[in-house]
């Protein structure tokens, strides 16, 4: 079926089977074309060890196939059925303290546990023997936002499969010890069996113990997905097979797992209390848009409005679920689905919003969640169009675990937040940005942003380093390329693998105290401003100082540093600049490499972007996206129409001004050859 898939999570279990006819009579009134079904369904369909009730899940899978909504369905292993704990206590996991983790809530499984995977092994095989074939069946949703509740678990079970990937890994406790630099503080082993998890301990666990055991603890859960997936592919071939990750989720290496999912899945929840929530919003939909190379990806999770699960639960205000639905479709979605589709009326996330509310179809909720249905079935050639970039932005997850371990310089930064501040003034200027891991080809590219890669192997700094020289433009920020893949720092200087293709040596760090933040000035005022949370001392090698820091101990020390490289040129910054700084840098760098933004001249808050068909049959779209929430008008440089306009003449006819509403959204269409 091609389109952009719209429906939600549904859980039919909830509710007495004479519901369940209303459900599709709805579904079908608001334009469902998909549901994901069963992903908490293990107790009821194995209510006890071996006893198998499918009946009630075959009525409502033939259901839906008769309704013609398409089934992800999900293996229903997120959660085992209470009996399952009762009888194998060993599979419940334990925290870094050695306190147990208890049923009662959900994902309450140690990951490593044998008997927990043999378990949903065997669920999986019926599950995957039963509906084979059967007509609702789209795709597989296995598990359910893996580490969201366990991320690790320190239990017994655990540490042998910990030994176990540790002596894959090195093969030799002597390679074990060099890579742990265990000669420190007496920590050198004589055998893999002597090894433990990093449980709680009087002071610092062993930094490098620390980031391999997130390194296996990732590979854990990623390990019960396979077992999972396995039984999939050998019993439903050419099904696709995939899991609903989470935004910036530390536990999970989204460019480790991208490799195994048949195509990327989020769930994404927006604050309506953040203002700059779409910016996030923003970088995780290019990030699962850039894991799988471009391929579009799948919004598995969003809420109508507000959610049960923070201090303040915001309702969404009128307009912005279906804004930020668009914002997701322009950014590369191919399906925009809800948790849930009915409203619990009992158990913990009874307030978490629905498509159709307590109060049923009169609400506002159902009636913008019936009409965003609507909309999205109106442009079916959206689906399988593309976005191209050519900036890339890169992130790493061995990074980002080695950078928040603790004993650092200041434990003030921050992955996710210093990634943000250099992805920000590339979506505030409308420049379309690939996330992509440093072991990502990067030629096609013209400019190449570093946040922050404090844990940079030798290997990728000389991927960095033949970029520029073949003519790219490279911005590096602070504290990076200080450690290799083992958290041991570089010998030859900070940062010693970047060093000769920056042309700076970092002679020491200076990070700032809370709260603090220091001057700095240059390039006739261009660079002028603040930076904070971090500063360094530079000695410059052969690179130019753009702006310097002008007070405090650092006071004429440079700031931001340009370093002309082979064909290209390396960009430094040794602080946090301001967003107004960033945002000059950025701009500079981008002129200097010649990418434009999608439109120019848009007004601040408007987003756009656009996708096309990469075979050229249904052409390309232009989407506007008003952030703000007063209305704008947008020149447009060539008369285009928008196939959202309130009626069927407005959105036939080209124009060369629109106007967008406050959260308002345009789809500006340019047909292909083909259409």
């Amino acid at each position: 079926m091609r389109g952009i898939h719209f429906g939600g999570d549904y859980n039919p279990e909830q509710w007495p089977e004479e519901v369940w006819a209303e459900d599709l009579k709805l579904m079908k009134a608001a334009q469902v074309t998909m549901v994901t079904a069963g992903i908490f369904s293990w107790a009821k369909v194995e209510p006890r060890p071996g006893e198998w009730d499918f009946g009630w899940f075959d009525r409502v899978l033939d259901g839906l196939a008769r309704a013609g909504i398409a089934v992800c369905l999900a293996t229903m292993t997120a959660s085992p059925p209470p009996w399952l704990s009762r009888a194998h206590p060993e599979i419940l996991p334990e925290g870094p303290d050695g306190q147990r983790r208890w049923p009662g809530g959900r994902q309450h499984y140690c990951p490593s546990s044998p008997v927990y995977r043999a378990h949903a092994v065997r669920l999986v095989e019926q599950l995957a023997a039963r509906y084979a074939g059967h007509p609702a069946l789209a795709m597989w949703h296995v598990g359910n936002e893996y580490g969201c509740h366990t991320r690790q678990c320190f239990c017994e079970v655990s540490a042998g499969d910990f030994r176990r990937w540790l002596r894959e890994r090195y093969g030799s406790i002597e390679a074990l010890n060099e890579a742990w630099s265990t000669a420190f503080w007496s920590q050198g082993y004589g055998d893999f069996d002597e090894v433990l998890p990093p449980r709680t301990a009087p002071t610092f666990p062993n930094p490098a113990q620390q980031l391999d055991y997130l390194r296996f603890s990732d590979a854990a859960l990623r390990d019960c997905y396979l077992a999972e997936k396995e039984v999939l592919e050998r019993l439903t071939p050419g099904v696709p097979v995939t899991t609903n990750l989470m935004p910036q989720h530390k536990p999970v290496d989204a460019f480790a797992w991208s490799a195994h999912m048949d195509v990327m899945a989020l769930d994404f929840y927006q604050d309506p209390y953040a203002p700059d929530d779409h910016i996030r919003a923003g970088y995780v939909f290019d990030l699962m848009r850039s894991a799988r190379d471009g391929q579009p990806w799948l919004l598995l999770e969003q809420a109508p409005s507000a959610v049960n699960w923070r201090p303040r639960n915001g309702p969404k205000p009128p307009g912005a679920m279906r804004l930020w639905s668009w914002q997701a479709v322009a950014q590369g979605a191919d399906a925009v689905l809800f948790f849930q589709w009915r409203q619990s009326l009992g158990g913990a996330e009874k307030f978490h919003s629905a498509m159709l509310p307590h109060g049923g179809t009169d609400t506002r909720i159902h009636r913008e969640v019936t009409a965003l249905g609507r909309e999205l079935a109106s442009l079916p050639e959206i689906a399988g169009t593309r976005s191209r970039a050519e900036v890339a932005l890169l992130a790493d997850w061995h990074s980002w675990w080695a950078l928040e371990v603790d004993s650092k310089p200041s434990t003030a930064l921050n992955h996710s937040a210093i990634a943000l501040a250099h992805y920000r003034p590339l979506f505030e200027a409308n420049v379309p940005c690939d996330i992509v891991p440093p072991q990502r080809e990067l030629t096609g590219y013209r400019l190449v942003v570093v946040p922050n890669l404090y844990l940079l192997t030798a290997r990728d700094a000389e991927r960095l380093a033949a970029y520029v020289r073949g003519g790219g433009q490279l911005v590096v920020s602070f504290f990076s390329g200080i450690v290799d893949e083992h958290d041991r720092v570089h010998p030859g200087g900070y940062p010693a693998p970047l060093r000769e293709l920056l042309g700076l040596r970092v002679e020491e760090f200076w990070p700032l105290e809370a709260g603090r933040t220091v001057a700095v000035g240059g390039g006739d005022g261009q660079y002028t401003g603040a930076g904070d949370l971090w500063s360094e001392a530079i000695d410059l090698e052969g690179a130019r100082a753009l702006a310097s820091f002008t007070e405090g101990e650092l006071a004429g020390r440079p700031a931001v540093t340009r370093h002309a490289y082979g064909r290209g040129a390396a960009w430094y910054v040794a602080t946090r600049l301001e967003p107004r700084l960033m945002r000059a840098l950025l701009d500079a760098v981008r002129a200097a490499a010649g990418v434009a933004p999608v439109l120019p001249g848009l007004p601040d808050g408007v987003q756009a972007t656009v996708r096309e068909d990469p075979e050229g049959r249904y052409g390309r779209f232009t989407f506007l996206l008003n952030h703000r929430t007063e209305p704008v008008e947008v020149a447009l440089p060539v008369p285009l129409a928008d196939a959202l306009a309130d009626t069927p003449e407005a959105a036939a006819e080209p124009a060369e001004r629109i106007t967008l509403t406050g959260r308002g959204v345009a789809v500006l269409t340019e047909p292909g050859p083909g259409a």
